[in-house]
């Protein structure tokens, strides 16, 4: 099973350093970014099982960065650390959608269990199923009729990304930023590429799919049933 991945947004190198160390200890791989343009590419392009995110942070602060990756429809766990401890702060990020919000100083030992929380919330729906077709999100792994499916990083990226947003209608604009990442020039094409290789791999009849579907005009959009 692959490890757990998280990225530390954190620009205080102190903070961020000992974040990383322990999380290592505890069997996590981690990713850092040191302020929220960085922090923000690699959420999209890493696509780690959780975020830990200071809230004070140069360039975009957390806020910002948070509100624009629920805005791309990315679901990504976030636990927020903040001095800012004021009610209206918490309110304010858990408003945007993090999962946690912890307040600087904390204890190593509260926001390692807060994170195992978050993840142990995630985890419940982390097998998602369609038709035939099973979806490992935490270990990427895919299976149909029992059998393994090969597919490639990105192609579970895109699957991924539909299987987060059942029923959406995605322009191919939002496709490219939300499942190749930040700054990704990409063109519609490469979408409907990969559209077909996922059709090709997982619908019973690729000709006649019943589950990723063209929005004549807009885009494509995932139905399970």
């Amino acid at each position: 099973m692959a490890p757990v991945r998280i990225l530390v947004v954190e620009d205080d190198l102190s903070i961020l350093t000992g974040l990383s160390m322990n999380l290592g200890y505890e069997g996590y791989q981690v990713l850092q970014a040191q302020d929220g343009q960085q922090g923000l590419a690699k959420a999209v392009d890493e696509a780690p099982d959780l975020v830990v995110l200071d809230v004070m942070l140069p360039g975009m602060n957390g806020f910002e960065l948070l509100k624009e990756l629920r805005r791309r429809g990315i679901e990504v766990p976030v636990v927020m650390v903040s001095a800012k401890g004021m009610e209206a702060d918490k309110i304010t990020g858990l408003t945007l959608g993090a999962d946690d919000y912890v307040v600087k100083p904390f204890g190593l030992q509260e926001l390692l269990a807060r994170v195992k929380a978050v993840l142990r919330r995630g985890a419940r729906g982390q097998v998602v199923a369609f038709g035939e077709v099973s979806v490992d999100l935490r270990a990427k792994t895919v299976s149909r009729s029992g059998k393994p499916v090969e597919v490639t990083a990105q192609e579970f990226r895109l699957l991924a990304h539909f299987l987060s947003h059942p029923g959406r209608v995605f322009t191919r604009e939002e496709l490219l930023s939300g499942a190749w990442g930040f700054d990704y020039e990409g063109t519609g094409r490469t979408v409907d590429n990969f559209v077909s290789q996922l059709r090709q791999k997982l619908e019973p009849e690729a000709e006649r799919p019943r589950h990723f579907l063209t929005s004549r005009g807009l885009g494509y959009r995932f139905e399970p049933g």
